[in-house]
């Protein structure tokens, strides 16, 4: 199985997704296709103590839904379902772009496979995540990521 990318190249990537995009590729698309939307799989923890993305900006709000809970970090059996039902009530078919993120990319592109798998088409992991990696003094935020990027975001 094949996808079409941001630029139009066409790849296979392993899990039948459409590829690995940085946060600011990601929230360009968002800003420029009504169609797109971001998912956030991070857990409520993350959500509350580390902050949010904001697009409010775009007219837009992230569609919040755990991949692991906290702090069981066990899978979210209901996931797909969940995402489903929420991407339905937006108004998104299965051909809509949906952009994954998590804290630095993994959890993202699990999610991004998973609702591949579900029959959605355009699942993008957003590869840096909302931190990014850790840096030499072990912190997060500072190199990659959408925090890093400087794109809009919000913490309680």
């Amino acid at each position: 199985m094949a996808f079409e990318l941001l630029k139009g190249a066409v790849v296979q990537f392993e899990g039948g997704y459409a590829g690995d995009v940085t946060a600011q590729e990601a929230f360009g698309e968002l800003s420029n296709r009504e169609d797109a939307v971001l998912v956030d799989v991070r857990t409520q923890a993350e959500w509350a103590f580390v902050g949010l993305p904001d697009l409010r900006p775009i007219g837009k709000e992230a569609v919040l839904t755990e991949w692991q809970g906290f702090p069981s970090s066990g899978p979210n059996p209901d996931f797909t379902v969940t995402v489903s039902d929420l991407l339905v009530k937006k108004g998104l078919d299965q051909d809509a772009p949906i952009y994954f993120l998590c804290r630095s990319g993994a959890r993202s592109r699990a999610a991004a496979i998973a609702m591949t798998q579900a029959g959605y088409s355009r699942c993008f992991n957003i590869s840096d995540g909302f931190e990014g990696p850790l840096d030499a003094e072990a912190h997060r935020g500072t190199q990659s990521g959408w925090k890093a990027a400087g794109l809009p975001w919000i913490q309680n």
